[in-house]
């Protein structure tokens, strides 16, 4: 088309003429106004009255009008004369407006624009309306806010009528300063542009009311001289002033704008590619392109030159025919054709439901797009392709999605080669740059286990109709995976039917079907198990718990959420998918055996029924992954990672989730698994701190597993006995740290549970109990460490006189040696351990007769290191030594024989130690400053054990 105007040329040297600004002026009003009827049109005839009304809100503070805030607010658009339109469409939404008489009072708005896509080839159902209120310069803050507290609420009133309005607050002189209050969120695009979103205004903006742009009397070619020739015009008195609003000159774009707008518009593109890959490559080409005049000059001097038809005109046209040129020009043919794609995709306008042309009038998007289309030369089964995306599948979207992602990885790498060489003049701060790096990560960074969203808002949906779920095994060989079919009926059609995926476990396809829109509670299902138990039940039931996990579609993570680091928000554990954890029980009879009803020590066998565990995690940044347990001790290591991850924020505990199909038991495993969860969590991690300090006891299949945190590392260590247990407990330690006990850990010997339940540190606590001619004994120490034996009982006031002179020696070496020996350790509480209906627990039980003298033979052990050798000792009878270097391995039996001879009486009665010394390296490797008292404890038990096997000899 040509131009439906004579060029208007204006000479700031040989003078300006008042008449030739105005046609110029009205020029610019012309191409307004079809923008302005464009986007009217494109609205539903109750949305009209939206943009109908907008300046007529601003311009009068009427309390019958939307938005309407209070009396304070400040109002008047300069120099707007509403039109007998607007006041109609006020009436039609308040019966009772009528326009005020304000005198001359000062406006408080200098302008209004509406500024984007609408009015454009690129507007759609779904396209926002982003507003510029420009108030005054000298307007006080209070008024501004309350501006801001109007506009919110008109946004809001806007919604009701399914319009997404962003109106933005600022002055003209703060933008030219770039103080406009910018921050990233929602539609503001931060720290991150000043030149280019202005370049983006002048080629796109609608002024609705107010001053004009007092850029359209600015040649194109006087760019560079725009402030001269702004002062020009207004000094001569050419212009009023007060008629025209100055958001300054775009002469070029500053290379320090191009990281910060490239990274906001691969931040737009996560969620809404089409519009952000046309900017992304605007902006790249504007940067290698930097002689060439940016488009809103281009569209100026279009205007200048007579050209007023809103088709040549449209941004997107003009946007589209700049990248043909730059990208044909560097051979990118495919890059070409996704930026085409990506412009009949945001045009959302349907080709194939518009009408063939001839066959009556059409709308003007749709002829504009056809003819963008035939000079393209797309056939027609390409435009059908492009109109049938609601029903494209998840194997084309996720080929197109590869295409989007590299493109905008490409324009990533740019970035950071941007950063790296003009990072340090950047226009987007590093606050911005960090939490756009984290929005990119969170979408499109792989990782182990995360489930990869296939569909970043390139069709409107996946769902499927029918799905099946296939084992390998169904078709042959001795495959263990799971592949994913559509409308498969007959298994024997696998063999005919494409795959939409295969996956080593079922739960991860389950997941990534739901997560990706393809599941949903109207599709039908479809399972072959091959040789497993997995149903269709039991995919509906894993369908419903994901659905009250997470919803579809996963939102976003928050700005406030991207700010601080990563941390899971809540875990879902679904235990056994398609296992059967009691097949081997049953074939066994081994379910019959026994009432233990632990799911993880179950019947007479104890066997542990948690087989495989899918534990899928939703973090801050709203990533969904899925790890899968499914050998050696799954829970176990569940547990172990779930804590890892814990430790790290402690002050934000995940929830945790536990599903088991109702096959085997799974309601009450899924409930003992809830329950191991939320108590070592709760033991750990009370008070929002932690990881506190102590050992945690799990008994499992007839196993013990002892956990506990070295800084925030969680280890474990598997026992295979009850004896290795105590053993364990007995090791010695750095520092105290109590012993905890699973709720169903060691139900068999209560009595221990009790005596760790009331250990207490820094001291030494006796616990004790006796049937029959026997008594169990414990000792726990000042660091919590457990030594516990058994012994015959011959007298009960007596029982624990040798025992408590054995220590009462060793606290009176260990004050004498210290003197700051904390003064817990200055005594030996006893308690005999007893049973209250059914509920085991201390009491208190005083030994008044530990300071009397002890009658017998006073036995004595001490210790010799020599090397790496083990520790040997060399004993005491009362006055008779027997040495180690002098009776060697003989020592024993030699002093075995010498307290037999002393005794009088044939009866046979044991011998106990009354103190043993240690040696500080008892450990060749570490040398121990105070030894604990287990470790006495230790050695006195094995020599008493080795004395009486000899004693018990003699006959």
């Amino acid at each position: 088309m040509t131009a439906h105007a004579s060029p208007i040329a204006l000479d700031f040297e040989e003078g300006i003429d008042r008449k030739t600004l105005r046609r110029l002026q009205d020029r610019f009003l012309v191409v307004n106004r079809q923008r302005w009827e464009r986007a009217r049109s494109s609205l539903t005839y109750r949305q009209q009255a939206v943009l109908e009304v907008l300046p007529l809100v601003f311009h009068t503070n009427h309390p019958a009008l939307p938005g309407y805030l209070d009396a304070d607010c400040p109002y008047g658009l300069s120099h707007y004369q509403p039109d007998s339109a607007t006041k109609s469409a006020a009436r039609r939404l308040a019966r009772t407006f009528s326009m005020r008489d304000e005198g001359k009072r000062q406006a408080d708005l200098d302008a209004l624009f509406l500024m984007g896509s609408p009015g454009t080839l690129g507007h759609s159902v779904t396209s926002d309306l982003d507003v510029w209120l420009c108030h005054r310069d000298d307007l006080p803050e209070p008024g501004i806010e309350r501006l801001e507290r109007k506009a919110q609420k008109l946004t809001e009133w806007a919604f009701t009528f399914g319009i997404e309005l962003h109106v933005f607050v600022f002055s003209a002189a703060d933008w030219r300063e770039g103080r406009q209050r910018a921050e990233m969120k929602g539609e503001n695009c931060g720290s991150a542009q000043h030149y280019l979103l202005l370049d983006e205004f002048y080629r796109t903006g609608i002024h609705l009311g107010g001053c004009y742009p007092l850029w359209w009397l600015i040649p194109s070619e006087q760019e560079e001289r725009y402030r001269e020739c702004a002062n020009r015009l207004v000094d001569y008195r050419f212009i009023r002033g007060d008629e025209y609003i100055d958001f300054g000159a775009v002469s070029g774009i500053p290379a320090r704008e191009f990281l910060g707008a490239g990274v906001w518009q691969l931040y737009k593109g996560i969620d809404a590619p089409w519009k952000s890959i046309l900017k992304l490559l605007l902006t790249e080409c504007y940067a290698q392109t930097q002689e060439q005049p940016v488009l809103s000059r281009v569209f100026k001097q279009a205007v200048f030159s007579g050209v007023t038809d809103a088709d040549i005109l449209d941004p997107y046209v003009m946007l589209y025919q700049r990248l043909e040129q730059w990208l044909v020009e560097a051979g990118a043919e495919a890059r070409l054709d996704l930026v085409r794609r990506s412009l009949y995709i945001k045009a959302g306008l349907p080709l194939t439901r518009t009408g063939a042309p001839g066959e009556g009038p059409q709308p003007w998007r749709a002829q504009l797009l056809r003819s963008l289309v035939t000079d393209w030369g797309w056939q027609q089964k390409q435009i059908e392709a492009l109109d049938s995306r609601h029903r494209w599948r998840a194997e084309e979207v996720s080929s197109l999605r590869r295409v989007v992602v590299s493109e905008l990885t490409h324009s990533y790498r740019l970035l950071s080669k941007m950063a790296r060489d003009h990072g340090e003049q950047s226009a987007i701060n590093a606050n911005d740059i960090g939490l756009l790096g984290r929005k990119l990560y969170a979408a499109f960074q792989r990782k182990a286990g995360k489930v990869e969203q296939v569909n970043p808002g390139l069709v409107p949906t996946l769902a499927e109709e029918n799905l099946a779920f296939h084992h390998q095994s169904e078709q042959g060989g001795d495959g263990h995976g799971w592949l994913l079919y559509r409308d498969l009926e007959d298994p024997s059609d696998a063999f005919w039917q494409p795959i939409i995926r295969h996956s080593g476990n079922l739960a991860e396809l389950v997941v990534w079907c739901y997560c990706n829109g393809l599941l949903t509670r109207s599709t039908r299902l479809n399972v072959r198990a091959g040789q497993g138990v997995a149903s269709i039940s039991e995919l509906r039931e894993m369908l419903n718990a994901l659905a009250s996990f997470v919803r579809f579609p996963v939102e976003p993570a928050e700005r406030e959420a991207l700010a601080r680091g990563v941390r899971p928000l809540r875990n879902l554990l679904l235990i056994n998918v398609g296992v059967d954890p009691q097949s081997h029980l049953t074939e066994r009879g081994l379910h019959k055996l026994s009432a233990r009803h632990d799911s993880l020590g179950f019947s007479g066998g104890r066997e542990n029924l948690v087989v495989t565990i899918d534990q899928i995690t939703l973090n801050s940044w709203h990533e969904v992954s899925l790890q899968h347990y499914a050998s050696g001790d799954t829970l176990i290591q569940c547990l172990k990672n779930v804590l890892a991850a814990v430790a790290l924020a402690p002050r934000a505990i995940p929830s945790i989730e536990v599903h088991s199909h109702n096959r085997g038991h799974g309601s009450a495993i899924a409930r003992r698994v809830r329950e191991l969860f939320a108590d070592v969590l709760r033991q750990f991690f009370a008070g929002g701190a932690g990881p506190h300090p102590l050992r945690y006891v799990i008994e499992m299949d007839s196993r013990y597993f002892l956990l506990e945190f070295n800084g925030t590392e969680p280890g474990f260590i598997a026992l295979e006995s009850r004896a290795a247990l105590m053993e364990c407990l007995a090791q010695p330690r750095e520092s105290y740290l109590p012993v905890v006990f699973d709720r169903y850990a060691l139900l068999d010997d209560p009595a221990v549970r009790a005596a760790c339940q009331s250990s207490e540190p820094n001291s030494i606590q006796v616990f004790y109990t006796i049937r029959s001619e026997r008594a169990q004994i414990w000792v726990i120490d000042e660091r919590g460490s457990l030594f516990g034996w058994g012994q015959s009982v011959t007298s009960r006031r007596y029982l624990l006189t040798p025992l408590l002179r054995f220590l009462e020696n060793l606290i009176e070496r260990r004050t004498l040696r210290y003197s700051e020996e904390p003064a817990a350790l200055a005594g030996v509480r006893c308690y005999e351990l007893v049973a209250n209906s059914g509920l085991w627990g201390p009491e208190y039980r005083p030994q008044t007769d530990m300071g009397a003298p002890l009658s017998g033979l006073e036995v004595q052990a001490v210790g010799v290191q020599e090397g790496d050798s083990r520790v040997r000792f060399d004993l005491y009878c009362g006055e008779q030594e027997f040495t180690v270097l002098q009776y060697g391995d003989q020592l024993i039996p030699a002093v075995a024989h010498y307290i037999h001879s002393l005794r009088q009486s044939r009866d046979r009665y044991p011998v106990y130690l009354t103190d043993v010394h240690l040696p500080h390296d008892l450990d060749p490797r570490v040398y121990q400053q105070d030894i604990q008292t287990s470790q006495y404890l230790y050695y006195r038990t094995v020599l008493e054990e080795a004395l009486n096997r000899e004693l018990a000899a003699f006959r």
